[in-house]
């Protein structure tokens, strides 16, 4: 489901669900590209047979930032503010890693919008975000992303 909608009628959805985004397949090449993009090649995240045979895991796993990331563009699935200029990430309020994410684990986000603040020259959004895991128990990240919208 993806909320679609006006700067003008954002304030409206405040305290709503804005949806939840497709499934995303976190696969080893996306690990080993974000591996090289960071500097992080630990090896819980980037030895295939290490992890397997020593991590309590049992495999590799995503690094938590990598998770993050996927704010972005599961986000745009579920909010599309249509007369902006632009958007900008503000910033983050708070962030949670509760479990992990396995290699070829999908995760899907469901956003709130928690709240909206005017600035001059556009809106400033607070979404409350989890990110879940198909078939985990429990969310794989819990964030609050701070979004700016300018008007066009």
């Amino acid at each position: 489901m993806t909320t679609t909608t006006t700067m003008a009628e954002v304030p409206g959805l405040r305290g709503s669900e804005l949806g939840t985004s497709d499934w995303h397949e976190v696969t080893q090449e996306h690990v080993n590209q974000f591996a090289g993009a960071t500097g992080d090649h630990q090896w819980i995240h980037v030895d295939v047979e290490r992890a397997t045979a020593e991590s309590p895991y049992k495999g590799p796993i995503a690094h938590g930032y990598l998770t993050l990331s996927l704010l972005a563009p599961l986000s745009a699935q579920v909010l599309v503010v249509t007369d902006t200029a632009m958007g900008v990430n503000y910033g983050l309020n708070k962030v949670r890693f509760p479990s992990h994410v396995p290699v070829g684990s999908r995760v899907r986000l469901t956003a709130t919008l928690k709240d909206v603040e005017e600035f001059s020259g556009g809106l400033q959004l607070t979404l409350s975000c989890v990110i879940e895991r198909e078939g985990g128990d429990k969310p794989v990240c819990v964030a609050e992303p701070v979004y700016r919208y300018y008007g066009g």
